[in-house]
């Protein structure tokens, strides 16, 4: 009876050593997410009037994704750079994580105000240019079918016409199609009109598209959802904001 008893206490004494290792594991995970972000310094987003706003926002959501504040989710990979240039297909230097890290967010909204600065507008607004050099970093830095996250901070206007109209149709995906079975496009400061183009018009198969308003974008700075008082590690209501406002959940949709 001893020596069964016995048994039995080193059975559920190793499974608790079993369980607590496997817990371990789960918990010493190494992040998974690529994100990409880049900010449009083309004429006609740096002179919307929502330049500002834009640069204190993405200084916030970079420290609190870095950092995982609020559950947000940390990224193993983090690119930031702009879009937009004198020509068509110019390349864009690509800021790593590092240019980020072990900063506060004044220090961090400083740095994105010295690589886009007021007064240095592009004419062209290179969308394609961008996604090709998003597809060549995943490629090169071994990226391939890790979770990808686009976030570009654009009026989302391609610098393209057909007929007189801007050609959506222009705005060609397919060079992020294989990248990975989860990428999403989000697109931020845009409008309701072009935000719907790109939802209808930008063929793609697997990349998921999230667009929103920049009239939405701005109410991130109402004290009842971002509140001066507190430091940014307290800010629940903006982290939330974050979560159905931006980093939201979408579906794919295969648009021919």
């Amino acid at each position: 009876m001893r020596k069964k008893t016995l048994r039995l206490v080193w059975m559920i004494v190793a499974a608790l050593m079993l369980t607590g290792c496997e817990s371990g594991e789960r918990g010493g995970e190494k992040p998974r997410l690529s994100m990409f972000v880049a900010f449009d310094i083309s004429g006609s987003f740096m002179k919307s009037g929502h330049y500002d706003n834009a640069i204190d926002f993405l200084a916030r959501y970079l420290y609190a994704h870095l950092n995982g504040l609020g559950g947000l989710e940390v990224p193993n990979a983090l690119f930031v750079s702009s879009i937009g240039g004198a020509t068509a297909n110019e390349p864009k230097t690509f800021y790593p994580r590092q240019t980020f890290e072990n900063k506060n967010v004044e220090e961090i909204s400083e740095k994105l105000r010295e690589m886009f600065p007021k007064g240095t507008e592009n004419p062209y607004t290179d969308y394609n240019a961008f996604f090709q050099q998003v597809a060549m970093t995943v490629r090169n830095k071994k990226l391939v079918l890790r979770p990808v996250s686009i976030v570009m901070v654009s009026d989302g206007m391609p610098d393209v016409r057909r007929e007189g109209r801007t050609d959506f149709r222009s705005i060609e995906l397919k060079p992020l199609e294989g990248l990975a079975r989860n990428i999403t496009l989000r697109l931020l400061y845009t409008n309701a009109e072009v935000g719907k183009n790109w939802q209808t018009k930008v063929k793609r198969s697997r990349v998921k598209v999230w667009t929103q308003d920049a009239e939405v974008m701005k109410t991130w700075q109402d004290p009842k959802i971002y509140s001066l008082e507190k430091p940014v590690e307290e800010q629940e209501r903006f982290f939330a904001w974050v979560k159905d406002n931006v980093d939201f959940g979408v579906s794919a949709r295969r648009v021919d």
